[in-house]
């Protein structure tokens, strides 16, 4: 009597239980592949990735495989991920900003390089009326985009930040599926959190003068999960040394996975749902792919002093450190950077045209020994940069090596600059 309803649990549990253990196979195997890459140097990464909780580090790295009709398929590998460990996005939010203003003037139907005239309607506020960076002398989204990419301009995002609101930013990315983001706030700026909530009237108006659009102050009433972020044993307040960690709560977030898959939509959108990528034309995302791999030194305006913005001012995989090295041209690094309080993080696309390698690379890390914030004595120089460099070779020589039944299509990424 039993034997029947015996067999059949058995049978049900090894039908259930095969997709699982399948399923905690690959993951086993995601990140013994990881460990091996990372454990291939053995001086500088294994030093800190011994001490990973320490250093905050998270990393993630995807292949990129084609089929015969050169259609990508992505492989994710990972080490230390975890949403719910908080990092300092810094200007890395500057990338999901730039998509989202070419996104929101495409819907309104204003041209990138329509004039964009920012107003202000309260005290903390400042006007924007002219850009003598520009070609035209006049500011605009496209040449706001470009500053951003090139070099991390700060006010060039904040002037993006002013045009589409918090209740947009917040839209947009839901609708992306990018749920643990929260853009709350300029940069540079020391503004309170009911100022960083009020945004600047803006317009714009095309070459002949003649308003396309005019946007009033916005003001949100948006309420974020409450956070409990805090960093370090001690910052300094009005050059006064507070001994206790910084909160972080009402900062800007942005998990590493989110930033990665931003940038993926933007470089393969064919390989995501039509409802969940930016809603952007074709000129918007040549604009992109140029601006997020230009050099600063190929660019007219704005000229750039190559002594100061060096070709990697902006690119730390690969060649973080090397501030004298021009890189070479059919190695293009499609990205976007943050330092700040500490942690730098990179979000990366690359693409080496010669060689048919690309890859994904995501990562951050925590250079404060000292624990103590806002004294500017941050350990840049001596541990980030070196490690993503080191982190971005090591997986680029992986590429290499790595053998592809379809060699990639590289020539959407074939660009001129300027």
């Amino acid at each position: 009597m039993y034997t029947g309803i015996w067999k059949w649990l058995v049978l049900t549990l090894i039908l259930f239980s095969a997709p699982m253990v399948k399923a905690q196979k690959k993951i086993a195997e995601n990140r013994n592949l990881m460990e091996q890459i990372l454990s291939a140097d053995t001086t500088l990464l294994s030093r800190y990735i011994s001490d990973k909780d320490k250093y905050r580090i998270q990393i993630l790295y995807t292949q990129v495989d084609r089929d015969k009709h050169n259609r990508p398929r992505f492989r994710d590998f990972s080490f230390n991920l975890n949403a719910d460990q908080y990092f300092y996005p810094a200007s890395s939010i500057k990338m999901p900003l730039a998509i989202l203003a070419l996104q929101k003037c495409k819907a309104l139907g204003i041209p990138v390089t329509a004039t964009m005239i920012t107003d202000s309607a309260f005290r903390d506020q400042s006007k924007v009326t002219a850009d003598t960076s520009s070609e035209t002398g006049l500011p605009s989204v496209a040449h706001y985009v470009k500053k951003i990419f090139l070099v991390s301009d700060n006010d060039a995002s904040n002037r993006l930040y002013e045009f589409l609101g918090q209740d947009y930013i917040h839209q947009e990315l839901r609708r992306m599926g990018l749920k643990g983001a929260e853009i709350i706030h300029r940069l540079a700026i020391p503004l309170t959190e009911e100022e960083n909530r009020r945004t600047n009237p803006v317009s714009f108006y095309d070459d002949a003068g003649s308003l396309l659009f005019k946007q009033p102050t916005l003001i949100t009433n948006r309420s974020y999960p409450d956070r409990h972020n805090f960093i370090g044993k001690g910052y300094l307040k009005d050059e006064v040394m507070v001994n206790e960690p910084m909160n972080f709560s009402k900062k800007n977030r942005f998990p590493l996975e989110e930033l990665h898959r931003i940038m993926q939509m933007v470089i393969f959108p064919e390989a995501f749902s039509k409802g969940q990528i930016p809603e952007l034309s074709e000129q918007d995302y040549k604009l992109l792919y140029q601006y997020m791999s230009q050099l600063p030194r190929e660019s007219k305006f704005p000229a750039y002093d190559q002594k100061e913005f060096y070709d990697s001012y902006v690119k730390f995989f690969l060649f973080g450190t090397q501030k004298d090295t021009i890189m070479p041209d059919h190695l293009r690094i499609f990205n976007k950077v943050g330092w700040s309080y500490g942690f730098l993080t990179d979000v990366a696309y690359v693409a080496d045209l010669k060689n048919k390698v690309e890859f994904f690379l995501s990562a951050t890390i925590y250079c404060n020994e000292d624990e103590i914030l806002n004294d500017d004595k941050y350990d840049y120089e001596t541990i980030g940069l070196p490690f993503l460099e080191k982190l971005g070779q090591i997986i680029y020589e992986q590429e290499l090596s790595r053998k592809k039944k379809h060699l990639p299509d590289l020539s959407r990424f074939d660009l001129q600059y300027e």
